[in-house]
């Protein structure tokens, strides 16, 4: 019957819907990555994902590729499978929800209501009031693990944080001289460039410039591939102009966060490079408040941050709380005490005040074990858990 399906045929197309979403991950912050798929009678009219840069939104996409193969009628009696609550507000584009009902859709199927204040269960509304069957609910908890870094961004005010590690089998990310080249096997470091590729930002210190001159650009992955914003946590602006992310602003963004008490003179001379330079607040010991760098990054739009830093960042973070997840590679090979660890000093003298994480999946990859941990509901605050876990 046209706008009904069963609960099979139901997630067959929500699954279809999800993966046309997780191709906007990096590419349309501030925005959520959103799938729409638009089926009748069995048969799919046409499908959708956020565009790049947040517009059109994926159901506009959708409708306009069915109308374009099918016809204005043939969407009459439909129903769309779409990975997050249509929008309900005017912005450059009109609202999704209106936009689907006056396409003569009806039922929409979605996991879960949009928390943007400017949606927030408006858009599920507006499609009941014309008459649209909308169900919620439909695989809820995958759709929220792949739109984290957005719920993140809405709910808490920062993004969510993953810390990438690639480290031998006792901890180590270098030999006591640094060498590092390579821990990890070709197919690990691959992985690393998709997880670049799925993220707004990358996040290292000023050290990690230092030593390593690092590009952080995405390589491997052909060459339509989105590139993140790269941040500097860098107190006292000491980038140098001449380092190959200052060179290279003009064509992928590089912002720096420092003290307010950082040279004048060293802002103008890399934003005369095109590098973002912004102002955040330090600790009593001069360092940057990684929280406030968060805020900030959050307030930019950016949903989802990738830290790519050495083991001081990487205690640091921990330290404030602010990891999310952990991507872990191991190497089959163990280097020593005396290698460089893969986490600096946090200072803790009690097991119990350690971060705590749960294991969501492991895989073999190339040689290597990658390994995802997500931090433990209790550190997003008593009575809370991360959205990925609200059904």
């Amino acid at each position: 019957m046209a706008g009904g399906a069963g609960p099979a045929e139901d997630t067959r197309w929500m699954r279809v819907a999800l993966g046309l979403a997780a191709r906007g991950l990096g590419r349309v912050a501030s925005n959520p990555a959103v799938g729409a798929v638009l089926v009748r009678d069995g048969r799919m009219l046409g499908r959708g994902s956020t565009a790049e840069g947040g517009r059109p939104h994926a159901e506009a996409v959708a409708l306009a590729q069915a109308t374009k193969r099918c016809g204005e009628a043939a969407l009459r009696g439909a129903t769309a499978y779409v990975t997050l609550e249509p929008c309900a507000h005017h912005g450059k584009t009109p609202p999704c929800a209106m936009a689907l009902a006056q396409a003569g859709i009806a039922r929409v199927v979605c996991p879960f209501e949009d928390p943007d204040p400017r949606v927030s269960g408006r858009g599920i509304a507006a499609l009941r009031d014309s008459g649209v069957r909308v169900e919620t609910g439909l695989m809820a908890a995958e759709a929220r693990r792949l739109n984290v870094g957005f719920l993140s961004r809405i709910q808490r005010g920062r993004p969510w944080l993953t810390l990438k590690l690639a480290t031998t089998l006792d901890g180590r990310i270098a030999t006591r001289n640094g060498e590092s080249r390579w821990i990890s096997c070709p197919q690990a470091r691959l992985h690393a460039h998709l997880l670049r590729a799925r993220s707004d930002a990358i996040l290292v210190g000023a050290g990690t410039v230092r030593a390593d001159d690092p590009m952080l650009d995405v390589r491997g992955l052909g060459p339509r591939v989105a590139h993140p914003v790269r941040v500097v946590a860098d107190s006292t602006l000491s980038l140098s102009p001449g380092s190959r992310m200052a060179a290279s602003a003009g064509r992928f963004p590089v912002w720096v966060m420092h003290r307010k008490d950082a040279s004048a003179e060293r802002r103008a001379a890399l934003e005369s490079l095109g590098v973002v330079t912004t102002e955040v607040d330090a600790l009593p010991d001069g360092v940057l408040d990684l929280a406030d760098v968060m805020a900030r990054l959050g307030q930019a739009g950016i949903n989802a941050v990738l830290c790519e830093g050495g083991g001081q960042m990487a205690a640091s973070l921990l330290k404030a709380r602010l990891v999310d997840e952990i991507a872990l590679v191991n190497a089959g090979i163990a280097i020593g005490a005396d290698g460089i660890p893969g986490i600096a000093e946090i200072g803790l003298d009690l097991l119990s005040d350690a971060p705590g994480f749960v294991l969501e999946s492991v895989e073999i990859v190339g040689v290597d074990v990658l390994s995802v941990w997500l931090a433990r509901p209790s550190t997003w605050g008593e009575g809370t858990a991360p959205p990925y876990l609200i059904r």
